[in-house]
């Protein structure tokens, strides 16, 4: 017998997508004054409440919108969506973990999609 619980399914969002269903929990737990807010779910809300600046349906559509690009797979575009990068060094530090490098006009259409929504 395992103490760990199973994994059902697992899908990568973006934080304001986090948010979101963060903030559905804490209203729920607001609700019953016999459940606490454990210290784990209140860092992570504290967490997202700091780093998430779009609202969750326009880092969804950024994201869509990054990875209707051919070289940006969905994980980049989700670091992307997350992190908002305003130059060509903060945009390569997201593909730095990749085998291939983006030319700067590869980089500078990223940052016109990022910068219709910063």
């Amino acid at each position: 017998m395992s103490i760990f619980k199973e994994k059902l399914e697992e899908e990568t969002i973006t934080t304001a997508e986090a948010k979101d269903i963060l903030v559905d929990i804490e209203a729920e737990r607001a609700n019953d004054e016999e459940r606490e807010l454990r210290y784990e779910l209140a860092r992570a809300i504290e967490h997202v409440n700091r780093f998430a600046v779009l609202e969750a349906e326009e880092s969804r559509e950024l994201v869509e919108e990054l990875a209707a690009l051919e070289y940006v797979d969905e994980q980049a575009a989700i670091k992307i969506a997350d992190l908002l990068p305003g130059d060509r060094t903060e945009l390569r530090s997201v593909f730095a973990h990749e085998r291939y490098s983006l030319d700067g006009e590869q980089l500078d259409e990223i940052l016109n999609v990022v910068a219709k929504y910063a």
